[in-house]
């Protein structure tokens, strides 16, 4: 077994989800693939996680373990403990430097770059999907509805797929 690339795993894993049983798909795609895990090793794991007190998270501890052992669970451990690591450092840095002009500007450019890279990846699924007058009608009131901050995101995103739904069957 490559120890690099099976921490990778789990810190990729950990990195894309939000906790919880958010590493799962990744986990699961990823270990499979390579041989490393069976699909019970997901099911103790997941039964370990929620019989365990304490976070819901831990259960990749457990897959760990049972994938690879000690080494396994101390990889995982660290894999899953390193982004919210990340995010007190980067909070920290973001504190100290909150204060010049320069930091402002960054993030007012790194926004900007976050709404054109959005803006490509719509357009590429417009183009990709057939843009039509019912199609950019839905984009554009979920956009105006989802700036404009009276309506839930949630309630945003089921609007705009039962319409996608109803409307362009």
């Amino acid at each position: 077994m490559d120890w690099l690339t099976y921490f990778l795993l789990f810190l990729k894993a950990s990195l894309l989800s939000t906790g919880g049983r958010g590493p799962f798909p990744y986990l699961y795609t990823d270990l499979i693939a390579r041989g490393w895990a069976v699909e019970s090793n997901f099911a103790e794991a997941l039964t370990v996680g929620e019989i365990s007190p304490g976070p819901s998270g831990l259960w990749v501890v457990s897959l760990g373990y049972l994938t690879a052992g000690l080494p396994g669970a101390l990889l995982a451990s660290l894999a899953i403990t390193l982004p919210p690591l990340l995010v007190l450092i980067v909070a920290r840095v973001h504190d100290r430097l909150k204060s010049f002009s320069a930091t402002a500007g960054v993030l007012d450019g790194l926004v900007l770059a976050m709404v054109g890279s959005g803006a490509v990846v719509l357009a590429n699924l417009f183009i990709a999907n057939g843009v039509n007058a019912i199609t950019v009608a839905i984009g554009t009131l979920a956009t105006v509805l989802a700036f404009d901050g009276r309506v839930p995101t949630w309630a945003v995103l089921a609007g705009a797929a039962l319409a996608g739904v109803l409307l362009l069957q």
